[in-house]
């Protein structure tokens, strides 16, 4: 069994992309499951907290849980033609302390995608977290990208993707995306 675990950049209630994280837990090929994981509850990133304080424990168990999986899924909103800030305070508080970057994020599969009302979808937003995964080390599955543009017309009112072309990109997303995490991580 390979499993992800996937994290919705916005905190809004009615985000298209947490919809598309939702979307993708229910469309997972057989064989592979999709736990949903929530940057919600994290503070701004402050060094005197993480000094006084340590790590907070949203981010701990988080940061275990991304160690567990085959894989992580980002799945990000494009703020300003880049990325949203709380998603990118939620990555720096993972990557505390810089000795447990390894564990959680070295070598690990990550795939980027992502939602917008806009007619370009997040091909900035996902650019932009290029240098970052970089960074830490993350395996990027570059063979496919799903970019999800006038969304606000592709979710029915209950959240379920109502355009059958982009639930098979979605599928065919997903498929390539579990091989890629079942082959580099050896299952």
């Amino acid at each position: 069994m390979t499993t992800l675990i996937g994290l919705s950049g916005s905190l809004r209630r009615g985000s298209l992309n947490t919809a598309l994280l939702k979307a993708a837990a229910a469309a997972m090929p057989d064989g592979a499951t999709l736990t949903i994981g929530s940057i919600r509850g994290i503070p701004l990133y402050d060094g005197d907290l993480e000094a006084a304080e340590g790590i907070p424990q949203p981010v701990v168990e988080l940061k275990n849980a991304i160690a567990a999986a085959d894989g992580l899924l980002l799945i990000t909103p494009e703020y300003n033609n880049s990325i949203p800030g709380v998603f990118k305070n939620a990555i720096d508080w993972l990557s505390r302390p810089p000795a447990d970057i390894p564990r959680v994020f070295g070598g690990k599969p990550v795939a980027l995608m992502g939602a917008s009302p806009g007619g370009f979808g997040t091909i900035l937003s996902q650019n932009a977290w290029l240098p970052v995964l970089r960074t830490l080390s993350t395996e990027l599955w570059s063979d496919g990208r799903l970019l999800v543009s006038r969304a606000h017309t592709i979710f029915g009112e209950d959240g379920t993707i109502s355009d059958p072309k982009v639930e098979e990109q979605l599928r065919s997303f997903l498929r390539g995306f579990t091989a890629f995490a079942q082959r580099s991580r050896g299952k």
